[in-house]
């Protein structure tokens, strides 16, 4: 699945997570040092590790209501619906761990010798009246840039508020 801006606000802040009080997660993953791992290996090289990284990806979700995509590039989101920030932590590590786990080399990476990813997570409780996703996706970008310039290869989240 690739996440078009706007596709999925009705799912991320859906009417009826606002009206049970529900929260909402967001999970943004970011391939480590990816654009090194495409020029130097490749494009066919590139496209098939992002697909087998996709492929994990979705493996670890569990939940039928919970969704994985590819948000852009190297990036992909998984929305959790019903899902508080202790829950969110936890699926993002074992997103992070099974991604490193696959152990597809990466000569270029700076972080370690194996593909990872960088995970940047975000919770918030959709509020009554608009449903826009744009604070969660906000927030969600902050964890995952907190989670790169922390060293890579890390989960990283933000504190959760209502959206």
């Amino acid at each position: 699945y690739e996440i078009r801006s706007g596709d999925w606000s009705s799912d991320v802040c859906s009417s009826d997570l606002s009206r049970q009080g529900k929260p909402v997660s967001l999970l943004f993953c970011d391939v480590d040092f990816f654009k090194q791992f495409n020029d130097g290996y490749g494009h066919q090289v590139g496209d098939e590790c992002l697909k087998a990284v996709a492929r994990t990806l979705k493996d670890v979700l569990r939940r039928p209501a919970d969704m994985v995509a590819r948000y852009g590039g190297e990036e992909f989101a998984a929305v959790l619906p019903d899902t508080d920030i202790a829950g969110a932590l936890q699926v993002a590590e074992a997103l992070r761990a099974a991604v490193e786990a696959l152990g597809i080399t990466h000569r270029f990476s700076r972080a370690t010798k194996v593909v990872t990813i960088s995970v940047g997570a975000a919770t918030a409780v959709p509020a009554r009246q608009d449903g826009s996703p744009m604070p969660l996706l906000k927030m969600a970008d902050e964890a995952l840039y907190a989670a790169k310039e922390n060293g890579r290869n890390r989960v990283a989240t933000v504190a959760p508020r209502a959206v």
